[in-house]
């Protein structure tokens, strides 16, 4: 006889576990810590670094200050473009964590669907991104050398507005103040 199983009965999630898990090998090994997470407005974090409703955040040791692996929350201070700000990430919201240096690591599955998308200029409603399957995906790059059939898909892309660039120049980099 097998007991069915309910919310009472399954116990605290495993999910925050898994993270702190994860993190901990990541750091014994040497390897850096990264966390993808789905942003909505429950999510604190800096909104220009935002694309496609998710962002890729170092949880690293050298890289954060005051980090916290809660059961809830996800929280720390960290700098972007060279001003200090205060993350705070819902632990749900939290779609994998991985090692930057081998890709190894786990996802997890997205939000509830009642989950509003942070509104952002590249949103024109809640209902659109809903539709949109959500998860990691591969960014697409752009081709310096276009072949002859994509005049088609280029002529569409161009019609779109190009997201804001973040501020600075070049790839972001954090930086460990004492």
């Amino acid at each position: 006889m097998t007991i069915p199983v309910t919310p009472d009965t399954q116990g605290a999630s495993t999910r925050p576990y898994l993270i702190r898990a994860l993190h901990d090998w990541c750091t014994d090994n040497g390897f850096t810590p990264y966390l993808a997470v789905y942003v909505d407005g429950s999510v604190q974090v800096p909104a220009e670094y935002v694309k496609n409703n998710e962002i890729v955040l170092n949880a690293s040791f050298e890289a954060t200050s005051s980090l916290q692996l809660g059961n809830d929350f996800i929280s720390f201070k960290a700098r972007f473009g060279g001003t200090a700000r205060e993350i705070v990430v819902p632990i749900d919201h939290v779609i994998a964590i991985y090692a930057r240096e081998n890709g190894q690591g786990m996802a997890f599955p997205a939000p509830p669907v009642g989950a509003e998308p942070l509104p952002t200029e590249g949103n024109s409603s809640a209902s659109e991104a809903g539709a949109a399957p959500r998860g990691l995906r591969l960014a697409e790059t752009p081709s310096a050398d276009p072949s002859p059939g994509d005049e088609g898909t280029r002529a569409a892309d161009e019609d779109e507005p190009t997201p804001p660039e973040p501020p600075g120049s070049g790839r972001p980099s954090l930086k460990r103040v004492k």
